[in-house]
């Protein structure tokens, strides 16, 4: 099974992220993310972040998680290549985020595409025998 595949959308970049379950799928969605920004292959996983995340439903949890990811991202100047995701259900949903990466030198990694915002539009968590989820990332 893939971790994660692009698909083309006008203007933007879309891809589908896979897993096992929940947790899985949404570490793979972080890989793609920044995939599209450089070569995760290249990115050390020398610091470490944690961050938690509650919302309302699947779907909104998918866009808080990926919204943070930009966020320290853009705010630490960082590229992450290690993702490991906790989600619990109550009556909100729970994410538990452990990350890590190294600070970004362009002379070192591979500068690919700058992700403006992560969108709402057409962002789907499909939970059957395996988790598909579709996001698509304004560029």
């Amino acid at each position: 099974m893939n971790k994660f595949e692009y698909f083309d959308v006008t203007a933007d970049i879309g891809f589908y992220a896979y897993g096992n379950n929940l947790n899985e799928a949404f570490e793979n969605a972080g890989l793609a993310i920044f995939n599209i920004i450089s070569d995760t292959s290249n990115i050390k996983a020398e610091i470490e972040k944690t961050f938690e995340i509650t919302s309302e439903d699947e779907v909104s949890l998918l866009y808080d998680y990926l919204e943070e990811l930009l966020f320290l991202h853009e705010i630490d100047f960082m590229l992450f290549s290690y993702f490991k995701v906790e989600i619990k259900k109550d009556s909100k949903y729970y994410l538990r985020a452990n990350i890590k990466g190294e600070s970004i030198d362009w002379n070192k990694h591979e500068r690919k595409s700058e992700i403006k915002a992560i969108t709402y539009h057409l962002m789907s968590v499909d939970v059957s025998d395996k988790v598909k989820l579709q996001v698509i990332v304004d560029l």
